[in-house]
């Protein structure tokens, strides 16, 4: 049986059309291979978000031109964001000639004909063609986990954020069919899935022309069962007051928003073209604190846009300290050729981007560590999805990571009083 390996870079969103082409190729009797070694097919699914995950994808090609010195028709594709740029694609076509197959985004589905294409003799495929038709039905795919799923329900970006390269390699907004999206939450609830992650670059804008987001949320959380529905990612301006209440009232929407920030600092903001201020930002972290006041909370930071300055950094931290995070990622800023802030004047030097996220590590870990010692003594409802040594892990609905004594299965659910804490992780033992 011939095998094919799928390494993926960047976000929730890869890592499922990584699932999606796994089943693809399933379906042709490929199976998966554990490691790049053991395949006649290699795949590397792209990330171009920032410039790190570009220069791990020419690394492991070294690797991967290796394997195919030595392994007589091993067939390498390479797909994803960073290739649906043409002059990235070009560049990486002249640099590594071995690569068969390179395509971007959008023909993710005609992965396994190009593939057989190559086997019927064909040296190169390059299709960087856009197709921004919707695909319909429930999306096969072979989840990588037994206890979570990720659903897309939408596609592309809109926004165009300044720092940004998605609205370039993902096309614009696209929503899948309600109706779609409903049945394949309910076979996988009915399959025994017990986090179930709604994904999208901006679910909140999701609308499919008779269903928004907060019918669509609705809907889904009256789906029979004992499970957690989440979703990834808000845009601060489209995150409504609806859509927070929804998430207050239903048992089975999870107690957990990830909102990102990206800079406390208005003018950044407004140079970002983030299409709000730190008001409105408050304004939405006050109603979810009013209404869900254990709620998690989770955010993004850029750090050292063009221009930025002390005081904006500053400001910043203010935001950080002031709102309390349970968890931040934070980034140093990295240009993206073909965006607006690439260009821009004002270009922080890399010296000063790594003290200030530095900082901003250092206080986030303070909030964090107080925010969990202070769920000592709390019971809180996890979901059991594996183990750390001798012990159960798992995570509540406000998407704390908890260890605890107990004897509930992976995939369950268990009343766990916390006992202690440390740093950002809580520690306890299932009660009955």
């Amino acid at each position: 049986m011939e095998l094919v390996y799928i390494k993926t870079y960047g976000c929730q969103m890869n890592v499922h059309e990584t699932e999606k082409m796994y089943a693809s190729f399933a379906s042709r009797d490929i199976g998966k291979a554990e490691r790049a070694e053991d395949a006649d097919i290699i795949i590397l699914n792209t990330c171009c978000v920032r410039e790190g995950a570009e220069t791990r994808v020419i690394g492991n090609l070294g690797l991967v031109k290796k394997l195919k010195e030595n392994k007589r028709g091993l067939i390498v594709a390479v797909c994803g964001c960073m290739t649906q740029q043409r002059a990235v694609a070009e560049k990486l076509h002249k640099r590594c000639p071995f690569v068969n197959v390179i395509t971007g985004t959008y023909k993710l589905p005609q992965l396994p004909d190009m593939v057989e294409r190559v086997k019927n003799g064909e040296k190169f495929i390059l299709d960087l063609d856009k197709d921004e038709r919707v695909p319909c039905g429930v999306n096969a795919a072979m989840r990588t986990d037994k206890v979570s799923a990720f659903v897309n329900i939408m596609y592309g970006c809109d926004n165009f954020c300044t720092y940004c390269i998605v609205p370039y390699v993902k096309g614009h907004e696209r929503s899948r069919r309600s109706a779609d999206i409903i049945r394949e939450v309910t076979e996988l609830v009915e399959r025994g899935y017990k986090e179930i992650t709604l994904l999208g670059q901006n679910v909140n804008s999701y609308n499919d022309g008779e269903t928004d987001f907060v019918k669509l949320l609705d809907e889904l959380s009256l789906i029979p069962g004992d499970h957690w529905i989440k979703f990834m990612t808000s845009h601060p301006k489209d995150l409504s007051d609806d859509v927070i209440r929804l998430i207050a009232e239903r048992p089975r929407l999870a107690k957990y928003i990830h909102l990102p920030l990206q800079s406390g600092s208005d003018r950044i903001l407004a140079l970002m073209n983030r299409k709000y201020d730190m008001a409105a930002y408050m304004h939405k972290i006050e109603f979810i604190r009013k209404l869900m006041p254990d709620a998690g909370l989770s955010s993004d930071i850029i750090v050292g846009f063009p221009t930025e300055t002390e005081e904006d950094h500053l400001l910043t931290e203010k935001a950080v300290k002031d709102i309390g995070y349970n968890n931040l990622f934070t980034f140093i800023y990295s240009k993206r050729t073909g965006t607006p802030a690439a260009t821009m004047d004002g270009q922080v030097p890399e010296e000063i981007k790594k003290e200030r996220i530095s900082r901003l590590i250092d206080l986030q870990a303070d909030i964090a560590s107080a925010r969990a010692a202070a769920c000592v003594g709390k019971t809180c409802r996890v979901l059991c999805d594996g183990r750390e040594g001798k012990k159960l892990k798992g995570k509540t609905s406000a998407d704390r990571v908890i260890v605890f004594d107990g004897d509930a299965a992976v995939g369950e659910f268990a009343d766990v009083l916390v006992t202690s804490s440390k740093n950002s992780k809580l520690y306890g033992k299932a009660v009955k």
